[in-house]
């Protein structure tokens, strides 16, 4: 699980990151990322029901996190919000790894 202080919680960062962050896409994820205004990198995940029941959406998220923690500290800080796409319900930690390559590229 990612720290607390690297988590997006409120509904109102939700809403800037994705109004004016840069959009990155893969088969398997939208991100959605912006400059971070805490001056840590904050992850926010968006698993809708289209991806698969409970069980399923879970797993993709505890992957997108763990992947993200592995990862921390990020230079320069960024929020970011990860909205998974249907595909990600089947793919493999691999694959979802893939769809933050966009963002550690851009460091």
């Amino acid at each position: 699980m990612l720290p607390k202080p690297n988590r997006v919680v409120h509904a109102a960062d939700f809403r800037r990151i994705v109004r004016t962050g840069r959009r990155f896409t893969s088969p398997t994820a939208v991100l959605h990322v912006t400059e971070a205004e805490a001056g840590v990198s904050r992850f926010g995940f968006v698993v809708s029901k289209k991806v698969g029941n409970a069980v399923v959406r879970n797993r993709v998220r505890r992957r997108m996190s763990e992947f993200v923690r592995l990862q921390l500290p990020l230079d320069p800080p960024v929020d970011v919000v990860v909205r998974a796409l249907p595909a990600a319900g089947i793919a493999d930690y691999g694959t979802l790894a893939h769809a933050f390559e966009p963002l550690l590229r851009s460091r």
